[in-house]
C-alpha cells in the first residue's frame, strides 16, 4: 500500500486537467448559477481580483485572494431569501461577495512534487481545493523521479539494469528542480489547475489492487461512517435548510420517523441534487414547501423536460434570467402534497430516492458509487431494502482517512526502506 502513496505525486493528477479559470467575487449570483452549472463539481472557487495585473504573483499572494467555495445550496438558500423571491432581478445581479462564506482555509496552493499522502493529509484537515502549478514538464515524472525523504527529492538515476540513489543530496536535487522550474518558460509560471477531493478518489480507485486488502473491506470495520450527519424531518418546511451548517458533506438528509424511534431516510437537500436544477424554482420551493414535498419535486425539476423549459425561458446569454417572473407550484415543476408522510417509503422510489450503501459494503464499492453518481456522498442504512433505516453518512473526507488509516507513515521512512520498497515494487 506504502508504494501507491510513495511513488506517486500530485503533479501526477494534473495531466488532462484543464487551468483555472478565477471567477471573482466581483460577478453576480445569476453568473454564479452558470459557472457552478458549468463545473465540474458543485461549487466554484471565488477569488478577490489582482491589485496589479502586470505584476507576477507569488503564491502567498495568490492565497490571499482566494476567497472560499460557493455551491448551489449556498445560491439557492440565498434566492430563498422573501427579499430575493420578490424582486428576482435584484437578487441575480447581487455581488457574489455578499453570498459566499469566507474561508481562505478550503484551498491550499501546492507543488507538483508534493507526496500523494501529504496531499491526502492536507484534504483530511479541510482542504477542498488544492491549486497545482500546470506544467507540461508533469508527464509521468512520478516514474522517474518517484524516491522521497521527509517530503524532498532524493537524486536517483532508474534503468532496468541498475538502480542507484545519492541518498545523501536531497538538496542537490531540490536545487535541481529549482533550477528546472526556473527555466520553464514565463507564460507556464501562472498556469495552475484545481484539484478536488473527488479527483484524488478517481485516481486512487484506479490504484485499487495496490491498495488491497483496503478495498474490499466493508466501511464498518474501517470506520468510514459518520454518525454526525444533518438531517431534518420531512414534515418540517424545506427551508430549515437555510437556517443551518450541514458541514461536511454539504448535505440534510430527510427523514421521517418509524414506530419504533428510529429513522427512515426518504430522500436529501444537498449540493449535488441541486446542481444542475432551476434555481430559482428550486428557491421558491425552498421556502414554501415542507422538507418532505420538497424532495419529491427536485428530481422532476432537473428532468429532461424542466432543463428545457429552462433554457428556453430562463436563459439569457447563458445565465440565469433577470427578468421578473412569477413562480407558483405548477410552474415550479413542484407539485404539493400531503403534509403528512406516513405513506411509506415507496412514495419516494425512483429518481427521488438518495444514494445509499448498507453497514457491510465495502469501500471500493461506495467509492464507485460516489464517482458514477457524482455524488459528494453516500447515506449508510441498515435493515430490509424497504426501511432504509439511516445510520451514518460517507463523505469525502470519511473515505480518505480510511484509505490512509492502515499506511504507514512514510515520513519515517529510512532512505533503506525506501529502496527496498522500491525493489519490491520492482519484482
Amino acid at each position: 500500500m506504502a508504494s501507491v502513496f510513495l511513488y506517486h505525486v500530485v503533479g501526477d493528477l494534473t495531466v488532462g486537467k484543464p487551468e483555472l479559470e478565477e471567477f471573482y467575487e466581483t460577478e453576480t449570483i445569476g453568473s454564479a448559477i452558470r459557472a457552478i452549472r458549468e463545473s465540474t463539481g458543485c461549487g466554484i472557487t471565488v477569488w478577490k481580483r489582482k491589485t496589479h495585473m502586470e505584476m507576477a504573483e507569488n503564491n502567498d499572494t495568490r492565497q490571499q485572494r482566494f476567497v472560499g467555495i460557493l455551491t448551489s445550496l449556498d445560491v439557492v438558500s440565498f434566492l430563498a431569501k422573501p427579499q430575493c423571491l420578490e424582486d428576482q432581478d435584484k437578487a441575480m445581479k447581487t455581488l457574489v461577495s455578499d453570498v459566499v462564506v469566507p474561508d481562505n482555509a478550503l484551498l491550499k496552493i501546492v507543488d507538483p512534487g508534493i507526496r500523494l499522502i501529504d496531499a491526502l493529509e492536507m484534504m483530511k484537515q479541510g482542504v477542498r481545493r488544492l491549486l497545482v502549478l500546470k506544467s507540461t514538464v508533469w508527464k509521468g515524472m512520478s516514474k522517474r523521479f518517484s524516491i522521497l525523504y521527509n517530503g524532498k527529492w532524493l537524486k536517483n538515476v532508474d534503468n532496468s539494469s541498475n538502480l542507484s540513489i545519492n541518498v545523501s543530496a536531497p538538496s542537490s536535487a531540490a536545487s535541481s528542480a529549482s533550477s528546472s522550474s526556473s527555466s520553464t518558460p514565463p507564460f507556464m509560471r501562472n498556469k495552475f489547475c484545481c484539484l478536488s477531493r473527488e479527483d484524488i478518489i478517481r485516481f486512487l480507485i484506479g490504484c485499487l489492487g495496490a491498495l488491497a486488502p483496503l478495498p474490499l473491506s466493508s466501511i464498518s470495520s474501517l470506520g468510514a461512517i459518520n454518525h454526525n450527519y444533518s438531517s431534518i424531518d420531512a414534515s418540517l418546511p424545506a427551508a430549515e435548510a437555510t437556517q443551518k451548517n450541514p458541514g461536511d458533506p454539504s448535505a440534510f438528509a430527510i427523514m421521517e420517523s418509524t414506530p419504533d424511534g428510529r429513522h427512515r431516510i426518504l430522500g436529501e437537500i444537498s449540493v449535488s441534487k441541486l446542481w444542475k436544477c432551476d434555481y430559482i424554482a428550486a428557491a421558491w420551493a425552498l421556502a414554501n414547501l415542507s422538507a418532505g414535498q420538497f424532495i419529491m419535486g427536485i428530481e422532476d425539476n432537473v428532468s429532461s423536460r424542466w432543463l428545457t423549459d429552462c433554457n428556453n425561458n430562463s436563459l439569457d446569454n447563458g445565465v440565469e434570467s433577470t427578468r421578473p417572473r412569477k413562480i407558483s407550484s405548477m410552474s415550479s415543476g413542484y407539485s404539493p402534497v400531503s403534509p403528512t408522510f406516513g405513506v411509506g417509503r415507496g412514495t419516494y422510489r425512483g429518481r427521488s430516492a438518495p444514494l445509499t450503501c448498507k453497514t457491510t459494503s465495502s469501500l471500493a464499492a461506495v467509492m464507485a458509487q460516489m464517482l458514477s453518481h457524482r455524488a459528494t456522498h453516500v447515506w449508510v442504512t441498515e435493515g430490509e431494502d424497504d426501511d432504509d433505516v439511516l445510520v451514518g453518512v460517507v463523505g469525502y473526507a470519511d473515505i480518505l482517512a480510511a484509505v490512509t488509516s492502515k499506511a504507514p507513515s512514510l515520513s519515517a521512512l529510512t532512505p533503506r526502506s525506501i529502496i527496498e520498497l522500491r525493489l519490491e515494487n520492482h519484482h
